[in-house]
């Protein structure tokens, strides 16, 4: 059903008069597979936004959500709580990364928030609080970087890279700086995972440290993998480099895997699947599977142990949320916990990344493919733009592959997959096809 007026709700992050002249509108979900109001079966070739990783209508989540709203629909987490925010941080510790060198760097303690913009700007205050009770409050300096998208408020707008999410804003906060972008289709066009090329391009936080000092700056953010920005792998030995330079520099760095976790890297964490330790990891997206709003920061211990000094009774950390933690999404959560468990989901995801690989990078030497790049189950493929007309290609094959039964996502001329983990190599094979026709027939 179609309701009679479009006009009412201003759509996020897009084309609202396109899109209300035109209307995509979906009445149903379940597994892969969802249902266009006007009747037809549309594959959803991007986890809803990243974060159905276990498919829709999973009735074990609705389950659980639904019994948690009758026994207690909502508690606040200001000096009262409820048990399931507790056992639903434990459970996130248990698949979160344990390794690194120092056993601080050990991660022990959850702070919830609802979003992934909340969870990016709880980790940076969290980062300033460490300092400031560490006795260095004058690191107040955040690195982000170019092309990064850390979410939707003034911080996260702030410290991420993506020029058109900030020029309607007007000033940001101060004292941010940014890395430069790793995609270079020069040196690494149509690289299999993360590609060869790059790594010395982390040595730009040296000059940045030297620039300010490193007394002056409190952590470095960045994605794992950049999503919004292009579906950017890290290219080998980056991400290493700045977790070493950052250790010299008594830095915190800060993961953003609100994108990356809970299975989109064929692992519970991007951070474990290559072997590095951030301080802080911000997580949402698939930590309910999109069912209830939710977001998390994970924290070492060394940054949870400082912040818990003075009066027993004086608050520790000013800052919160009304939700955080809230019971029917902590349920959701747990139900999502228990399913990948079950059906071994980060295991098939890892078990399933190969092949999509192949099968994305087979559009190589289509028309107007000028580069394929892939991470775990995320892929994007990159489109040259019209002269005079950067994004229309990319937006009219969105358009044509979502009438031929497809939804992926569109960011400029870059098209966006990222299949859920409970896909087969058949789902793959209809979005990869689907792709290709609609990229044969497009001009």
């Amino acid at each position: 059903m179609i309701p009679n007026d479009l006009n009412a709700y201003l759509m996020p992050f897009s084309a609202n008069r396109e899109f209300k002249s035109n209307p995509r509108l979906i009445s149903g979900g379940k597994g892969m597979m969802l249902k266009s109001a006007d009747g037809r079966d549309v594959i959803d070739g991007m986890s809803g936004l990243w974060c159905v990783n276990v498919g829709h209508g999973r009735e074990e989540i609705a389950d659980a959500i639904h019994a948690q709203a009758l026994e207690l629909d909502y508690v606040p987490s200001y000096q009262v709580a409820h048990t399931k925010a507790f056992e639903l941080a434990n459970r996130l510790l248990d698949i979160m990364p344990q390794g690194g060198e120092k056993n601080s760097q050990k991660m022990t303690n959850v702070f919830f928030a609802n979003s992934g913009s909340e969870s990016v700007e709880s980790a940076l205050k969290l980062a300033m609080a460490y300092h400031h009770v560490n006795g260095e409050g004058h690191r107040t300096r955040i690195i982000g970087r170019a092309r990064g998208f850390h979410g939707s408020g003034f911080a996260g707008m702030t410290v991420g890279g993506i020029g058109p999410n900030k020029i309607q804003f007007g000033n940001l906060l101060p004292e941010v700086d940014h890395l430069p972008h790793t995609l270079n289709i020069g040196e690494n066009a149509f690289s299999k995972g993360q590609p060869p090329w790059g790594a010395h391009l982390a040595d730009e936080l040296e000059n940045i440290v030297q620039l300010h000092g490193p007394a002056a700056i409190a952590a470095v953010i960045v994605e794992p993998m950049a999503g919004a920005g292009g579906v950017i792998p890290p290219p080998k030995g980056y991400l290493e480099k700045l977790r070493k330079i950052c250790t010299k520099h008594g830095i915190l760095l800060i993961f953003d895997e609100v994108i990356t976790a809970f299975g989109r890297a064929g692992a519970a964490t991007a951070s474990e699947k290559m072997g590095i330790q951030p301080d802080l990891i911000c997580l949402a997206k698939g930590i309910t599977n999109g069912t209830v709003p939710m977001g998390a920061v994970v924290m070492s211990e060394e940054i949870y142990q400082t912040l818990m000094t003075g009066p027993e009774n004086a608050i520790e950390f000013f800052h919160g949320y009304t939700y955080s933690g809230h019971p029917v999404a902590s349920a959701a959560g747990l139900a999502v916990l228990d399913i990948i468990q079950k059906d071994g989901l980060f295991e098939k995801a890892a078990s399933l990344a190969p092949y999509f690989e192949e099968a994305v990078h087979s559009l190589k030497g289509m028309p107007n493919v000028i580069d394929i790049r892939n991470f775990g189950l995320a892929a994007g493929v990159e489109l040259a733009p019209r002269d005079g007309a950067p994004g229309a290609r990319g937006f009219d094959v969105f358009r044509a592959c979502f009438e031929q039964g497809v939804l992926s996502r569109v960011t400029g001329d870059i098209m966006a997959f990222a299949p859920a983990m409970v896909a087969d190599k058949v789902h793959i094979d209809q979005l990869v096809e689907t792709l290709g026709d609609v990229i044969r027939v497009t001009d």
